[in-house]
């Protein structure tokens, strides 16, 4: 392969495919550095940082680096598991800048969520009961439609 100097970037490129990284430019890489990375690293290795105890009870909602309040972690934590995460903020805090090698975090602000609350990390979906579709089946016609929805029906439930 022929290697030729790219003028607008600081590697060289070998013509052809490229990685995607090596096309940015290096502003967009360093924002990138900054905000996308510090929280999708600590989400790929949040049972690592807090620990199998922990990790069952909060996960990362968020990374914001402001003026005014510093370099926050948001973390969302399960009500009545407050304490036992306030507890081990600071060595959650450690734990993430000894990862990244830098200062990364400054502070960590808890929030709570109930376990039937919206914003819980698994969703749960509601599916229609027997009783509530049982009439709207059986009122159609064609046997093979009925067959197959009354099938489909049976393996949700299982679900």
């Amino acid at each position: 392969m022929k290697i030729k100097h790219n003028t607008k970037q600081r590697y060289n490129s070998v013509q052809g495919l490229r990685l995607f990284k090596d096309t940015l430019p290096t502003k967009v890489k360093k924002i990138i550095l900054k905000k996308g990375d510090i929280y999708s690293r600590t989400l790929d290795n949040w049972k690592y940082l807090v620990g199998a105890d922990l990790f069952k009870v909060c996960y990362p909602k968020s990374f914001k680096n402001n003026l005014t309040r510093g370099k926050c972690l948001t973390i969302m934590v399960k009500h009545g598991q407050e304490i036992d995460l306030e507890y081990s903020k600071q060595i959650i805090k450690d734990k993430v800048n000894y990862f990244f090698g830098q200062n990364v975090v400054d502070n960590i602000i808890l929030k709570t969520f109930d376990e039937n609350s919206s914003e819980l990390n698994e969703q749960k979906h509601n599916y229609a009961s027997k009783n509530t579709y049982h009439n709207k089946i059986s009122s159609i016609t064609n046997k093979e439609l009925k067959k197959s929805l009354k099938e489909l029906s049976i393996l949700i439930k299982k679900k």
